[in-house]
């Protein structure tokens, strides 16, 4: 056997090749040996003297999970104790759906640039519905059509394939815990980091905004048909509220007097909890805005809704302070305000968009409401009063203003007017 070269340590034959230690310390401060293998001599030399240099640099692990199982540590130990439950879930969400069916059987350090690119040029051509057994979760056959299956699951491809927005935040959640992994010294590199988001299928897309006569309708309906959601869609519509914010809205944080509203509170759906927090979904979303009359009006209507349910309610009535509550006071599930919305699009007569689409109407709803464009820059929570402008360019017609005026006129209570509400009737 030739003689051993200087620093070539322990090398020697093993099985069908050859094998070489070195002595490393683990992250947790353990001593111990680490071996590497190969084929040939040279194959050896050159693993050993690599790992000799990397134990000099960084503490190095005796052994590695695989990406599944890192990823599920990263989400108990390091996410859900330290971040809020909705990050929490959309990580989970994106470690379940897409990381895990992809990479979970790597093992951490065997990732590679051109692995993890691989893994992210199939996620545009891989539909959801068929990947995640959407369609295959339906029933054959059943009375409802919409619980029967009908594309996936009988052959029939529906094409649910992930949007750009999607694979870019697969692909940040894996950089987010390969990232800790450095920090634990478990890696040496971020290969997630290293990669390209591919270019997504093209969508379709939908009408995802309404015009201001659109809006105008809609809210005219809803305030006709005595709708009890009707001030929450005035506060999303004219103010820009997020859906989670009026939800989570209470009448603490309304002050008539000043003609002023506080957003501070947002009510969340996260997994299989309602939560209601003190917390906007950014710093610059916490403020104190001004209240324009139409939504002092449809505030108003809602007091009366609010007192008249709590008294048909009586002892079923769940003490809160939040402005929008189901019949017996409880907060509203999310997902039924998505309902709600679809059913009164519907009624209207307007093309159906999303509830937090609207919101893009919000600044041309402003200029037909004749509000200064000043108080408009404040309430859109723009940094500059030239995009505020830009928005007050579109000038609707005098009819429509009229119409909008006419719904923010009658600031009295309908009782001095010897009146009773719909509202409060229903």
């Amino acid at each position: 056997m030739p003689k051993r070269a200087n620093g070539e340590g322990s090398i020697f034959p093993y099985r069908n090749g050859y094998a070489a230690y070195v002595w490393i310390t683990t992250p947790a401060g353990e001593r111990r040996k680490k071996w590497v293998y190969g084929k040939t001599r040279d194959e050896v030399h050159g693993k050993y003297i690599k790992l000799l240099n990397e134990a000099k640099q960084r503490p190095i692990p005796t052994s590695l999970p695989t990406v599944a199982q890192y990823l599920t540590y990263w989400l108990d130990e390091v996410v859900k104790p330290n971040r809020e439950p909705n990050t929490y879930s959309h990580h989970e969400l994106m470690v379940r759906l897409h990381i895990v069916p992809g990479l979970g059987g790597k093992r951490l350090d065997k990732l590679t640039v051109r692995i993890v690119q691989k893994w992210l040029n199939e996620l545009p051509g891989e539909c959801q519905c068929c990947a995640q057994g959407k369609d295959a979760k339906r029933l054959p056959q059943d009375r409802d059509e919409r619980k029967r299956q009908r594309c996936c699951a009988i052959g029939e491809c529906c094409g649910d394939y992930p949007s750009r927005r999607t694979i870019q935040a697969a692909r940040d959640t894996l950089r987010a815990a390969l990232n800790h992994a450095i920090v634990e010294e478990i890696l040496a590199r971020n290969v997630a980091g290293l990669v390209k988001i591919p270019a997504a299928r093209k969508r379709k897309r939908k009408a995802t905004t309404w015009t201001v006569e659109e809006a105008r309708r809609f809210l005219e309906h809803a305030r006709d048909s005595g709708d009890p959601l009707y001030a929450a869609w005035v506060l999303i519509l004219v103010v820009g509220m997020r859906k989670g914010e009026v939800f989570g809205l209470r009448w603490a944080d309304i002050d008539f007097d000043a003609e002023e509203l506080s957003i501070g509170w947002q009510l969340q759906r996260v997994g299989a909890q309602l939560i209601h927090k003190e917390r906007t979904k950014t710093d610059g979303s916490t403020d104190v805005l001004p209240l324009p009359s139409l939504c002092a009006t449809a505030l108003r209507i809602r007091e009366s809704q609010h007192a008249a349910l709590q008294e048909a309610a009586g002892d079923r009535w769940s003490p809160s302070d939040l402005v929008f509550t189901t019949r017996t006071g409880r907060p509203i599930e999310p997902r039924n305000v998505n309902r709600a919305f679809e059913s009164r699009c519907r009624a209207a007569g307007v093309k159906g968009i999303r509830v937090h689409d609207t919101r893009h109407t919000c600044g041309k709803l402003l200029a037909a409401l004749d509000v200064h464009p000043r108080v408009a820059m404040q309430i859109l929570r723009h940094s500059k009063i030239s995009l505020t402008m830009e928005i007050y360019t579109e000038v609707p017609s005098e009819a429509t203003r009229a119409a909008l005026r006419r719904l923010g006129d009658h600031l009295r209570k309908p009782e001095e007017e010897g009146e009773t509400p719909p509202e409060a009737a229903a």
